[in-house]
């Protein structure tokens, strides 16, 4: 039986192929930018984007195996959760994220990124943890080569993975690991794997999802190399 985080992915999927050229997000009719600002041609940046426990991690450690710098999205909401003087929990994480943005615009935290990229002495850099499309925006008017990528696992295996993994703000509950998975749906992930140019499904074994990484990520800089 379908979760009802799967059938949200499903219904946004469905949803993604009916609006190709528009995106609807938080009830606004958004038109993609016609312009880009700053647009960097050197930098062939990729942006990673998944649920908690998905698999994102190995995708980072592939990409660093390949030669790839990593600037991690999530760094910037710990680094302001820690500033705050707040316990690194999942509920001190996830409050800081919907106010940053409350305050700042869903922008804030790709903003904040970019500098971090372009400073990056490796020509292929990987962005890991967006989570809406405003993000996918401010990168792809910075980096002419920007290609987004998500990653999918079943929630059952992801809230497995986070429990074994044990970090200071993964769930140590059901509970609280769906609040999260609606945390991130709410500000917008779903979009980001649904309109990902490539979905790498991970439910197999770490060294056959790798592999696939690896095959993935060599066509995308083959595209951008042309």
């Amino acid at each position: 039986m379908l979760s009802i985080i799967q059938v949200t992915l499903c219904l946004m999927c469905f949803l993604c192929v009916l609006l190709r050229r528009y995106f609807i997000i938080e009830g606004a009719l958004i038109k993609p930018k016609k312009g880009k600002v700053n647009l960097n041609t050197q930098k062939f940046v990729v942006g990673l984007g998944g649920m908690p426990g998905s698999g994102k991690s190995l995708v980072v450690e592939t990409a660093h195996e390949l030669g790839y710098s990593i600037v991690t999205m999530g760094d910037v909401i710990r680094e302001e959760t820690r500033k705050r003087g707040l316990e690194l929990n999942p509920s001190n994480v996830g409050k800081v994220m919907l106010e940053l943005r409350a305050k700042d615009g869903n922008y804030v935290v790709a903003k904040k990124c970019v500098p971090k990229i372009e400073a990056q002495s490796s020509k292929c850099v990987l962005v890991d943890g967006l989570r809406s499309l405003h993000e996918a925006d401010i990168f792809k008017a910075h980096f002419d080569s920007f290609t987004l990528i998500a990653v999918h696992a079943p929630p059952q295996i992801r809230f497995g993975r986070l429990v074994r993994r044990g970090r200071s703000d993964d769930p140590t509950s059901w509970q609280v690991f769906h609040e999260r998975d609606m945390r991130e749906l709410g500000v917008g992930l779903g979009y980001v794997i649904a309109l990902a140019e490539k979905i790498l499904v991970n439910d197999e074994t770490i060294e056959a999802f790798k592999v696939k990484v690896k095959d993935n990520l060599l066509s995308v800089e083959a595209e951008w190399l042309k």
